[in-house]
């Protein structure tokens, strides 16, 4: 209903202006050129109308809502951050992959720690690189250690 109103307002002001120009035409200005005057006046008017109509339409308007929340972080004996962890949604497989890697292990490495074939410690690195939103090894060891997420 809200945007009805500009609809509503609109055609008013489009008959509006069609009676005054009609009045206009008939009362004072009966000339050879009145017709293009008129609809040169109207085309004015009317992209102008229109065009501040639109954007009153389009435009979105944004709230921004600011909530403020304490946060506690909680960290193990072990100096394991538990919530960051689970907030990265590893499985304990590429849990315990992505602590070999802290510890220095080439996949190769892994592979033969975990018993598992090369291709598969592969994915799972791939995978902990996606999860943690980073690039290589070495910025997914630096995550780690800031996020006190591996021992």
């Amino acid at each position: 209903m809200k945007h009805y109103w500009h609809i509503i307002l609109y055609g008013s002001l489009l008959a509006v202006l069609v009676f005054l120009l009609k009045w206009l035409q008939w009362k004072f200005l009966v000339t050879d050129n009145a017709v293009e005057i008129y609809v040169g006046l109207a085309a004015l008017l009317f992209t102008a109308l229109g065009g501040w109509l639109a954007s009153r339409l389009i435009s979105r308007r944004v709230q921004t809502v600011v909530i403020e929340k304490e946060v506690v972080r909680t960290v193990a004996a072990d100096g394991i951050d538990d919530e960051a962890r689970r907030k990265c949604q590893f499985s304990a497989r590429e849990y315990e992959v992505l602590e070999l890697l802290v510890k220095g292990y080439s996949n190769a490495e892994i592979a033969e720690q975990l018993f598992l074939s090369l291709s598969t410690i592969k994915t799972h690195v791939s995978n902990i690189l996606f999860k943690m939103d980073v690039k290589s090894r070495a910025r997914a060891i630096e995550k780690a250690k800031r996020l006190k997420i591996t021992r």
